[in-house]
């Protein structure tokens, strides 16, 4: 049976649809791209926290700005992970447990927990000179 790849789908003659990649909720939190994934009772969720000033632009931003990344991960909460891409953006991601099944009320349940609880960190690294950035579309 053939199959037509179809943006994130893989569409079967019959029209049955496969995901190419997990379902995605994509938001926004204070001017930053976040995104929660769910599969088997858990909703993953990152948010693109900010990023590092460029050195043409402020280079002395920047020392403190990776002070205040390499302090962050001994301060986030347990299960939380910071990333640093290779283009200098900065990525907290966890994953939430679902207390229930799968449903929209869930999910949404744990963006905002996730949002709110993010708050923190962002006023930190802003206070950094880690900005918001330029909220990039996902994947990241």
């Amino acid at each position: 049976m053939a199959h037509l790849a179809h943006g994130p789908f893989l569409v079967s003659e019959d029209g049955f649809l496969t995901p190419l990649r997990p379902p995605a909720l994509r938001f926004a939190w204070r001017g930053r791209g976040c995104e929660a994934t769910f599969d088997d009772g858990c909703v993953s969720l990152a948010a693109q926290a900010g990023a590092v000033p460029y050195t043409v632009e402020t280079p002395s931003a920047r020392p403190g700005a990776f002070a205040a990344i390499g302090m962050l991960p001994g301060e986030l909460p347990k299960g939380w992970r910071l990333r640093l891409l290779p283009d200098h953006r900065v990525r907290l991601e966890t994953d939430m447990p679902l207390t229930g099944e799968a449903t929209a009320t869930e999910v949404l349940r744990a963006m905002v927990r996730f949002a709110l609880a993010l708050d923190p960190y962002l006023d930190r690294l802003e206070s950094a000179g880690v900005g918001a950035g330029t909220a990039k579309t996902w994947p990241g």
